[in-house]
């Protein structure tokens, strides 16, 4: 089911709402805190939730990278992550943004919560950013 937001752009709420079911029934205890939703291109919908770690585990947007690969989903359009406890939609962090970015770079990040929530490309989340690709251009 995608809705319009206040301001036009299309939201993935069946997405948010998988994310959410994910946070309600996996997220227990201090080390998974945070699930993600991703739609890839085939229609599927991939979830993970973050593995804490004091090392610097990953965070639910790699997890579902990970898992949307071992499904053969390689190719995501849109994702979300929603905090436990009912948190709702939080953004991406740093790193994430820039995973995402390396990854799918035509990807959008769903942001802001209820009547706020937009979908927005990765770029506008991470503007004149480092591009991992762009060292390879002169290899092809």
């Amino acid at each position: 089911m995608t809705t319009q937001t206040h301001r036009g752009d299309p939201v993935d709420r069946e997405l948010i709402e998988a994310a959410e079911h994910t946070a309600r029934t996996r997220c227990q205890g201090d080390n998974h805190t945070v699930a993600a939703a991703a739609r890839a291109r085939d229609g599927r919908i991939v979830t993970g939730v973050n593995a804490y770690h004091f090392t610097g585990g990953p965070c639910a947007e790699l997890v579902v990278i990970g898992a949307a690969a071992a499904q053969g989903a390689y190719e995501l359009e849109t994702i979300v992550a929603v905090g436990d406890r009912g948190r709702g939609v939080i953004p991406p962090c740093g790193r994430c943004r820039q995973v995402l970015l390396d990854y799918f770079p035509a990807v959008k990040v769903i942001v802001g919560a209820g009547v706020r929530a937009r979908a927005v490309p990765i770029a506008e989340l991470l503007p004149e950013s480092y591009v991992w690709a762009d060292h390879r251009l002169d290899a092809e």
